[in-house]
């Protein structure tokens, strides 16, 4: 089983074309967050047509999972805590959002939201609750922040979700795939993937190119691959 995890798009439209080419050589196409660019020229709502019309056609060519990121909020709930709507409210087939889980093989595939407030967080929390699997190796969650850690560090100062780190600690999944913090793989002590425990964490992080930085999950070769613009690693999945 093939995973493509790409994170932090950001509005880029060559990045999402290089997706698009390449969704077919994986069988599912996780994107961690940030769609969206907020400081973009383009408005809010012409971002979300084109970034819909393009989820609808990557589903067309693999199973895919996508969850919210800070940038891509778009609406304030009546208790005053923001949301990505837009992402709630896309109804294609094969593509899975925000407090969804899903059978994907072996794997019990968890998505969970970009959260800014006690209701959401609380929700994430009942999510991983009633989601949690017998055998956690199998578990795979997708969530835009990475833990305090390797994956979080900017080359100035960590930016870790220290909530996140306490899910993994308790509920230690196999598998997180993040994003957020861009610099983390280039900075002499962040890194693209963590081992916290029994619990595989990978950030991506993002260049600005024709081609998004990525990591390749091959689950029956036991290895992941981090790829950029002028680097390749790898690391044996234990």
């Amino acid at each position: 089983m093939s995973i493509l995890l790409v994170s932090d798009l950001h509005y880029d439209l060559r990045q999402f074309d290089w997706v698009l080419e390449r969704a077919d050589r994986h069988d599912l196409v996780v994107i961690a967050g940030d769609l969206l660019d907020i400081a973009s020229l383009v408005p809010v709502q012409a971002q979300i047509a084109a970034v819909s019309a393009f989820l609808r056609d990557l589903a067309a060519r693999s199973t895919v999972a996508a969850c919210s990121g800070n940038h891509d909020l778009d609406r304030r709930r009546d208790d005053g805590e923001k949301e990505t709507r837009w992402l709630l409210d896309l109804d294609i087939d094969g593509l899975h959002v925000d407090g969804t889980d899903f059978r994907f093989g072996e794997l019990l595939v968890s998505v969970l939201a970009w959260w800014e407030g006690d209701r959401t967080r609380a929700l994430i929390e009942r999510q991983l609750a009633a989601a949690e699997p017998a055998d956690s190796s199998r578990w795979l969650w997708i969530y835009h922040s990475p833990p305090e850690g390797a994956l979080s560090w900017t080359g100035a100062r960590h930016f870790g979700d220290g909530i996140g780190a306490e899910w993994i600690d308790r509920y230690q999944p196999g598998f997180v795939l993040c994003g957020h913090i861009h610099q983390s793989p280039f900075t002499d002590v962040g890194s693209w993937c963590e081992r916290r425990g029994r619990t595989w964490v990978f950030n991506a992080g993002r260049e600005r190119s024709d081609a998004p930085v990525h990591v390749e999950i091959d689950l029956e070769a036991g290895e992941a691959s981090w790829v950029s613009r002028e680097h390749r690693e790898q690391v044996a999945l234990a």
